[in-house]
Protein backbone atom coordinates (compact mmCIF):
# COMPACT_ATOMS: atom_id res chain seq x y z
CA UNK A 1 0.00 0.00 0.00
CA UNK A 2 1.37 3.40 -0.99
CA UNK A 3 0.38 7.02 -0.49
CA UNK A 4 -0.06 7.25 -4.25
CA UNK A 5 -2.63 4.45 -4.20
CA UNK A 6 -4.52 6.15 -1.36
CA UNK A 7 -4.42 9.45 -3.21
CA UNK A 8 -5.84 7.79 -6.33
CA UNK A 9 -8.56 6.12 -4.26
CA UNK A 10 -9.68 9.45 -2.79
CA UNK A 11 -9.54 11.10 -6.22
CA UNK A 12 -11.86 8.44 -7.66
CA UNK A 13 -14.37 8.91 -4.86
CA UNK A 14 -14.25 12.71 -5.14
CA UNK A 15 -14.67 12.57 -8.93
CA UNK A 16 -18.01 10.81 -8.76
CA UNK A 17 -16.36 7.47 -9.62
CA UNK A 18 -15.29 8.91 -12.96
CA UNK A 19 -11.90 7.34 -13.64
CA UNK A 20 -11.07 9.77 -16.45
CA UNK A 21 -11.77 12.82 -14.29
CA UNK A 22 -9.91 11.30 -11.33
CA UNK A 23 -6.85 10.67 -13.51
CA UNK A 24 -6.90 14.29 -14.66
CA UNK A 25 -7.09 15.52 -11.07
CA UNK A 26 -4.03 13.57 -9.96
CA UNK A 27 -2.14 14.08 -13.26
CA UNK A 28 -2.07 10.36 -14.02
CA UNK A 29 -3.11 8.23 -16.97
CA UNK A 30 -6.40 6.38 -16.79
CA UNK A 31 -4.76 2.92 -17.24
CA UNK A 32 -2.16 3.78 -14.60
CA UNK A 33 -4.81 4.82 -12.11
CA UNK A 34 -6.89 1.70 -12.77
CA UNK A 35 -3.82 -0.49 -12.32
CA UNK A 36 -2.99 1.10 -8.96
CA UNK A 37 -6.58 0.64 -7.78
CA UNK A 38 -6.49 -3.06 -8.70
CA UNK A 39 -3.18 -3.52 -6.89
CA UNK A 40 -4.61 -1.89 -3.76
CA UNK A 41 -7.73 -4.06 -3.85
CA UNK A 42 -5.60 -7.19 -4.41
CA UNK A 43 -3.48 -6.32 -1.37
CA UNK A 44 -6.51 -5.63 0.83
CA UNK A 45 -8.33 -8.73 -0.35
CA UNK A 46 -11.68 -7.10 -1.16
CA UNK A 47 -13.19 -4.64 -3.61
CA UNK A 48 -13.45 -0.99 -2.63
CA UNK A 49 -16.13 -0.24 -5.24
CA UNK A 50 -19.11 -2.13 -6.61
CA UNK A 51 -18.99 -2.50 -10.36
CA UNK A 52 -21.39 -2.71 -13.24
CA UNK A 53 -19.51 -4.19 -16.15
CA UNK A 54 -16.29 -2.20 -16.51
CA UNK A 55 -17.69 0.88 -14.73
CA UNK A 56 -17.62 1.72 -11.04
CA UNK A 57 -21.15 1.92 -9.65
CA UNK A 58 -20.75 2.87 -5.98
CA UNK A 59 -18.36 2.82 -3.04
CA UNK A 60 -18.61 -0.51 -1.23
CA UNK A 61 -19.32 -0.43 2.54
CA UNK A 62 -15.79 -1.61 3.28
CA UNK A 63 -14.52 0.97 0.81
CA UNK A 64 -16.20 3.76 2.79
CA UNK A 65 -14.22 2.78 5.87
CA UNK A 66 -10.98 2.56 3.92
CA UNK A 67 -11.70 5.95 2.35
CA UNK A 68 -12.13 7.56 5.76
CA UNK A 69 -8.76 6.22 6.89
CA UNK A 70 -7.13 7.15 3.58
CA UNK A 71 -8.25 10.76 3.94
CA UNK A 72 -6.77 10.99 7.43
CA UNK A 73 -3.50 9.40 6.31
CA UNK A 74 -3.15 11.78 3.36
CA UNK A 75 -3.95 14.77 5.57
CA UNK A 76 -1.30 13.76 8.10
CA UNK A 77 1.22 13.16 5.32
CA UNK A 78 0.48 16.67 4.07
CA UNK A 79 0.94 18.02 7.59
CA UNK A 80 4.35 16.34 7.85
CA UNK A 81 5.43 17.86 4.54
CA UNK A 82 4.17 21.31 5.61
CA UNK A 83 5.93 21.07 8.99
CA UNK A 84 9.18 19.98 7.35
CA UNK A 85 9.00 22.80 4.79
CA UNK A 86 8.40 25.35 7.56
CA UNK A 87 11.36 23.97 9.55
CA UNK A 88 13.62 24.17 6.48
CA UNK A 89 12.47 27.69 5.72
CA UNK A 90 11.26 26.49 2.33
CA UNK A 91 8.54 28.84 1.17
CA UNK A 92 7.65 27.48 -2.26
CA UNK A 93 4.26 25.90 -2.71
CA UNK A 94 0.63 26.20 -3.64
CA UNK A 95 -2.13 27.85 -1.63
CA UNK A 96 -5.72 27.03 -2.60
CA UNK A 97 -8.32 29.37 -1.14
CA UNK A 98 -12.07 28.79 -1.36
CA UNK A 99 -14.01 32.01 -0.93
CA UNK A 100 -16.90 34.12 -2.16
CA UNK A 101 -16.78 36.50 -5.11
CA UNK A 102 -17.02 39.55 -2.84
CA UNK A 103 -14.00 38.52 -0.75
CA UNK A 104 -12.01 37.55 -3.86
CA UNK A 105 -12.78 40.81 -5.67
CA UNK A 106 -12.74 43.43 -2.92
CA UNK A 107 -10.80 42.09 0.09
CA UNK A 108 -8.04 39.82 -1.17
CA UNK A 109 -6.24 41.52 -4.10
CA UNK A 110 -3.85 43.70 -2.07
CA UNK A 111 -3.36 40.98 0.55
CA UNK A 112 -2.45 38.35 -2.04
CA UNK A 113 -0.13 40.82 -3.80
CA UNK A 114 1.70 41.37 -0.49
CA UNK A 115 1.97 37.60 0.09
CA UNK A 116 3.37 37.14 -3.41
CA UNK A 117 5.97 39.85 -2.79
CA UNK A 118 7.06 38.13 0.44
CA UNK A 119 6.85 34.60 -0.99
CA UNK A 120 7.45 34.90 -4.75
CA UNK A 121 7.64 31.10 -5.23
CA UNK A 122 4.11 30.57 -3.97
CA UNK A 123 1.20 30.19 -6.39
CA UNK A 124 -2.20 31.24 -5.07
CA UNK A 125 -5.35 29.67 -6.51
CA UNK A 126 -8.71 31.31 -5.80
CA UNK A 127 -11.86 29.22 -6.03
CA UNK A 128 -14.69 31.76 -5.89
CA UNK A 129 -18.08 30.21 -5.24
CA UNK A 130 -21.45 30.82 -3.65
CA UNK A 131 -21.68 30.89 0.14
CA UNK A 132 -23.08 27.38 0.36
CA UNK A 133 -20.40 25.91 -1.90
CA UNK A 134 -17.32 27.33 -0.15
CA UNK A 135 -17.41 24.99 2.86
CA UNK A 136 -18.29 22.06 0.60
CA UNK A 137 -15.04 22.61 -1.29
CA UNK A 138 -13.15 22.66 2.01
CA UNK A 139 -14.86 19.47 3.18
CA UNK A 140 -13.90 17.70 -0.07
CA UNK A 141 -10.26 18.63 0.48
CA UNK A 142 -10.21 20.92 -2.55
CA UNK A 143 -8.92 23.94 -0.60
CA UNK A 144 -6.39 24.64 2.14
CA UNK A 145 -8.67 27.11 3.87
CA UNK A 146 -11.92 28.96 3.28
CA UNK A 147 -13.14 32.53 3.73
CA UNK A 148 -16.85 32.92 4.34
CA UNK A 149 -19.21 35.43 5.93
CA UNK A 150 -22.13 34.81 8.25
CA UNK A 151 -24.65 37.00 10.04
CA UNK A 152 -25.22 34.43 12.75
CA UNK A 153 -23.25 31.69 14.46
CA UNK A 154 -19.75 30.71 13.44
CA UNK A 155 -19.46 28.36 10.46
CA UNK A 156 -18.77 24.66 10.94
CA UNK A 157 -16.34 22.43 9.09
CA UNK A 158 -13.11 23.30 10.89
CA UNK A 159 -11.50 25.86 13.15
CA UNK A 160 -13.39 29.15 12.56
CA UNK A 161 -11.31 32.29 13.04
CA UNK A 162 -13.10 35.68 13.05
CA UNK A 163 -11.28 38.10 10.74
CA UNK A 164 -13.38 41.27 10.53
CA UNK A 165 -16.92 42.59 10.85
CA UNK A 166 -18.87 44.40 8.16
CA UNK A 167 -22.28 45.82 7.39
CA UNK A 168 -24.41 45.99 4.30
CA UNK A 169 -25.13 49.17 2.38
CA UNK A 170 -27.92 50.33 0.11
CA UNK A 171 -26.94 51.40 -3.40
CA UNK A 172 -29.12 53.44 -5.78
CA UNK A 173 -28.64 55.60 -8.89
CA UNK A 174 -28.36 59.28 -7.99
CA UNK A 175 -31.70 59.91 -9.73
CA UNK A 176 -33.52 57.39 -7.53
CA UNK A 177 -36.01 58.74 -4.93
CA UNK A 178 -34.02 57.14 -2.08
CA UNK A 179 -30.92 59.08 -3.14
CA UNK A 180 -32.45 62.21 -1.58
CA UNK A 181 -32.23 60.63 1.88
CA UNK A 182 -29.45 61.64 4.27
CA UNK A 183 -30.04 58.60 6.44
CA UNK A 184 -30.51 54.89 6.20
CA UNK A 185 -33.83 53.95 4.56
CA UNK A 186 -36.18 51.91 6.71
CA UNK A 187 -37.15 48.37 5.84
CA UNK A 188 -40.64 49.63 5.03
CA UNK A 189 -39.15 52.16 2.56
CA UNK A 190 -36.98 49.47 0.98
CA UNK A 191 -39.93 47.12 0.68
CA UNK A 192 -41.57 49.58 -1.71
CA UNK A 193 -38.86 48.93 -4.32
CA UNK A 194 -37.51 45.85 -6.10
CA UNK A 195 -34.16 44.76 -4.65
CA UNK A 196 -30.95 43.52 -6.24
CA UNK A 197 -28.83 41.48 -3.84
CA UNK A 198 -26.80 38.31 -3.33
CA UNK A 199 -28.28 34.97 -4.37
CA UNK A 200 -28.22 33.82 -0.72
CA UNK A 201 -31.09 36.28 -0.17
CA UNK A 202 -33.39 33.71 -1.81
CA UNK A 203 -32.88 31.24 1.02
CA UNK A 204 -35.45 31.08 3.84
CA UNK A 205 -32.66 31.39 6.43
CA UNK A 206 -31.27 34.55 4.79
CA UNK A 207 -30.72 37.28 7.40
CA UNK A 208 -32.01 39.85 4.88
CA UNK A 209 -35.26 37.95 4.34
CA UNK A 210 -35.69 37.29 8.06
CA UNK A 211 -35.24 40.99 8.88
CA UNK A 212 -37.97 42.01 6.44
CA UNK A 213 -40.37 39.32 7.61
CA UNK A 214 -39.79 40.28 11.25
CA UNK A 215 -40.88 43.79 10.28
CA UNK A 216 -44.03 42.38 8.67
CA UNK A 217 -43.10 42.92 5.02
CA UNK A 218 -41.82 40.71 2.20
CA UNK A 219 -38.73 41.84 0.23
CA UNK A 220 -39.22 42.19 -3.53
CA UNK A 221 -36.17 40.47 -5.00
CA UNK A 222 -35.91 41.58 -8.63
CA UNK A 223 -32.63 39.78 -9.32
CA UNK A 224 -29.93 38.04 -7.32
CA UNK A 225 -26.31 37.32 -8.20
CA UNK A 226 -23.13 35.94 -6.64
CA UNK A 227 -20.98 38.79 -7.92
CA UNK A 228 -21.20 42.28 -6.35
CA UNK A 229 -20.11 43.87 -9.63
CA UNK A 230 -23.12 42.27 -11.32
CA UNK A 231 -25.37 43.64 -8.59
CA UNK A 232 -24.02 47.15 -9.25
CA UNK A 233 -24.46 46.68 -12.99
CA UNK A 234 -28.16 45.92 -12.59
CA UNK A 235 -28.62 48.75 -10.11
CA UNK A 236 -27.25 51.09 -12.80
CA UNK A 237 -29.87 49.85 -15.26
CA UNK A 238 -32.61 50.92 -12.85
CA UNK A 239 -33.71 47.35 -12.23
CA UNK A 240 -33.77 47.82 -8.46
CA UNK A 241 -32.16 48.97 -5.22
CA UNK A 242 -28.89 47.27 -4.41
CA UNK A 243 -28.22 45.70 -1.00
CA UNK A 244 -24.64 44.47 -0.77
CA UNK A 245 -21.48 44.37 1.36
CA UNK A 246 -19.86 47.68 2.25
CA UNK A 247 -16.50 46.37 0.93
CA UNK A 248 -17.98 46.20 -2.56
CA UNK A 249 -18.38 49.96 -3.01
CA UNK A 250 -15.63 52.42 -3.77
CA UNK A 251 -14.33 55.43 -5.64
CA UNK A 252 -15.40 54.05 -9.02
CA UNK A 253 -19.07 54.14 -8.04
CA UNK A 254 -19.42 57.92 -8.29
CA UNK A 255 -22.61 57.56 -10.33
CA UNK A 256 -24.30 55.74 -7.45
CA UNK A 257 -25.43 56.88 -4.01
CA UNK A 258 -24.32 54.74 -1.08
CA UNK A 259 -26.60 54.77 1.96
CA UNK A 260 -26.30 52.87 5.24
CA UNK A 261 -28.51 49.81 5.44
CA UNK A 262 -31.27 49.68 8.06
CA UNK A 263 -30.04 48.74 11.53
CA UNK A 264 -32.32 45.69 11.45
CA UNK A 265 -29.99 44.08 8.91
CA UNK A 266 -27.46 42.43 11.23
CA UNK A 267 -23.72 42.90 11.15
CA UNK A 268 -21.79 40.15 9.36
CA UNK A 269 -18.48 38.51 10.24
CA UNK A 270 -15.95 37.23 7.73
CA UNK A 271 -14.34 34.02 9.01
CA UNK A 272 -11.41 31.90 7.99
CA UNK A 273 -12.28 28.22 8.28
CA UNK A 274 -9.30 25.89 8.52
CA UNK A 275 -9.39 22.08 8.74
CA UNK A 276 -8.70 20.91 12.28
CA UNK A 277 -5.16 19.74 13.07
CA UNK A 278 -3.94 21.33 9.83
CA UNK A 279 -0.31 22.49 9.71
CA UNK A 280 -0.39 25.75 7.78
CA UNK A 281 2.53 26.94 5.72
CA UNK A 282 4.07 30.30 6.60
CA UNK A 283 2.57 31.95 3.54
CA UNK A 284 -0.94 30.87 4.58
CA UNK A 285 -0.38 32.41 8.01
CA UNK A 286 0.91 35.57 6.32
CA UNK A 287 -2.28 35.80 4.26
CA UNK A 288 -4.51 35.47 7.32
CA UNK A 289 -2.46 38.02 9.24
CA UNK A 290 -2.64 40.37 6.26
CA UNK A 291 -6.43 40.24 6.32
CA UNK A 292 -6.68 40.41 10.12
CA UNK A 293 -3.59 42.06 11.68
CA UNK A 294 -5.00 41.50 15.17
CA UNK A 295 -4.25 37.77 14.88
CA UNK A 296 -1.05 36.41 16.41
CA UNK A 297 0.49 33.89 14.01
CA UNK A 298 2.01 31.81 16.83
CA UNK A 299 -1.30 31.56 18.69
CA UNK A 300 -3.07 30.61 15.47
CA UNK A 301 -0.57 27.83 14.88
CA UNK A 302 -0.94 26.56 18.48
CA UNK A 303 -4.73 26.47 18.21
CA UNK A 304 -4.59 24.51 14.95
CA UNK A 305 -2.15 22.05 16.52
CA UNK A 306 -4.51 21.57 19.47
CA UNK A 307 -2.09 23.08 21.97
CA UNK A 308 -4.13 26.19 22.80
CA UNK A 309 -7.79 26.93 23.35
CA UNK A 310 -9.06 29.49 20.83
CA UNK A 311 -9.47 32.92 22.42
CA UNK A 312 -9.53 35.16 19.38
CA UNK A 313 -9.12 38.92 19.75
CA UNK A 314 -12.15 41.06 18.93
CA UNK A 315 -12.58 41.30 15.18
CA UNK A 316 -12.27 44.91 13.92
CA UNK A 317 -14.78 46.45 11.56
CA UNK A 318 -14.06 46.72 7.85
CA UNK A 319 -13.89 50.50 8.22
CA UNK A 320 -11.21 50.18 10.90
CA UNK A 321 -9.17 47.83 8.71
CA UNK A 322 -9.46 50.04 5.65
CA UNK A 323 -8.43 53.26 7.44
CA UNK A 324 -5.17 54.61 6.00
CA UNK A 325 -2.26 54.54 8.45
CA UNK A 326 -1.15 58.04 9.43
CA UNK A 327 2.07 59.01 11.15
Amino acid sequence: MTLTQLRYLVAIADSGLNITLAAERVHATQPGLSKQLKQLEDELGFQLFTRKGRSLESVAPAGERVLAHARRILEEAGNIRAYAANERGQHAGRLVLATTHTQARFVLPEIIAAVKREFPQVSVHLQAAADGEVLEQLARGEADLALISTAGSEPEGGVAVPLFRWRRVVLVPRTHPLAALDRAPTLIELAAYPLVSYESSNKPESSLRRAFIARGVEPQLAITARDADLIKTYVRTGLGVGVLAEMATGARDVDLKVLPAPDELPECITWAVIPRARVLREYALALLHGIAPQLDRRDLRRVLEGNLEPRWPAAPTWRELSQPITT
